[in-house]
């Protein structure tokens, strides 16, 4: 999960502009290359809207930010007990493995909707060529991504990163939050051992060649951890010296959401209304998402379901200071070369 994630921090907006002109190259993967030759053939796949006439409905894809999991519950939700066909929608959810591809195919239009990362369109924002996607509101609005460790290495504290070897999955973004956590603590980067791990961040922490790593999700590499009866332990970013951000965000283009503004406060609508029954009711939802994801490994996402149901959103009315705080931190951190407006990243279609 957590790679994907760094890895769309790293999106080099010259390059995405670039990618985005061919529709093949843009997508880079057989499944998101057959839809976007096939746009009138997705609108018929099926979904539980079938029963409804789709002459009434109107149609729209939501391109997820990784493969389905439980980060994704509300939107399953709302697909299987209708709440998008009562808004008027027939939405399909779309993931075509390649973690690029979404925020990429939205800016350039090839779709109007997506699931990302406030991270992800802040850098999109401050780009030399700005990619043309923001906001329009919430799935997760606290981070996932921590810093984890085995209670055997005595971590108690930042503080005791020294001397130890830390690993991380995708420079530069984990160098830089890591370094920043570990200053806040009183460390210099002397102090200890940043590790590439790659992909695998559960194997070098149980095998003992790290002694921690950046980059797991507090839902999911902690319960993989648990469930290989390891006692792990992890610090949350943001109560570490990391400005609070909003892990998922749901994000189109600049043109469709002038264009179509009453679409979007439909899909958003139906997405809050789908949260509050998600937490409303944690078992039916959670059911309904192995409905349409009969194959989910059900031990590992029902313990991540559990850990993911107090930061669905509460909320669709995003904070300016929250987006402005997270830019300032970027820009300062060199994460991104120029400074970004808050309200250029994001735009409420719902207020309260």
């Amino acid at each position: 999960m957590k790679t994907v994630i760094c890895l769309m921090f790293l999106i080099s907006c010259g390059i995405l502009l670039i990618a985005i002109s061919s529709q093949q190259s843009a997508v880079g993967k057989e499944a998101f290359v057959a839809a976007a030759n096939a746009d009138e053939r997705h609108s018929e796949l099926p979904t539980a809207d079938n029963r409804q006439p789709t002459t009434t409905l109107e149609k729209v894809t939501l391109l997820l930010d990784w493969a389905p999991n439980v980060d994704h519950a509300p939107l399953y939700v709302a697909q299987e007990n209708k709440i998008f066909t009562k808004h008027g929608l027939k939405v399909e959810l779309l993931w075509g493995g390649d973690p690029d591809a979404p925020l990429k195919l939205v800016a350039a239009g090839k779709y109007p909707f997506a699931v990302s990362y406030q991270q992800s369109v802040t850098i999109a924002r401050a780009g030399e060529e700005v990619l043309p996607v923001k906001s329009i509101g919430l799935l997760v609005e606290h981070p996932l991504n921590t810093i984890s460790f085995l209670q055997k290495t005595g971590i108690k504290t930042p503080a005791d990163f020294k001397g130890k070897k830390i690993g991380y999955t995708v420079a530069p973004l984990d160098v830089l939050l890591f370094n920043a956590i570990a200053a806040n603590a009183g460390l210099t980067e002397e102090d200890y051992e940043l590790i590439n791990v790659g992909t695998n961040i559960v194997g070098p922490l149980l095998s003992g060649q790290i002694d921690a790593v950046i980059g797991p999700f507090r839902n999911y590499e902690i319960n993989l951890l648990k469930l290989e009866g390891a006692n792990a332990d992890y610090f949350a970013l943001e109560k570490h010296g990391i400005p609070d951000y909003y892990e998922l965000v749901i994000i189109t283009n600049d043109a469709y959401v002038e264009n179509h503004p009453e679409t979007a406060k439909k899909l958003m609508t139906a997405i809050q209304e789908a949260i509050e029954f998600t937490k409303e009711n944690p078992d039916d939802a959670l059911q309904l998402f192995f409905r349409a994801n009969p194959d989910a490994n059900k031990e590992l996402e029902e313990l991540a379901f559990q850990d993911t149901l107090d930061v669905f959103a509460t909320t669709q009315v995003q904070s300016a200071e929250k987006w402005a705080a997270f830019a300032k931190f970027a820009y300062e951190k060199g994460l991104i070369s120029k400074t970004v407006e808050a309200t250029d990243c994001f735009i409420n279609v719902l207020e309260e």
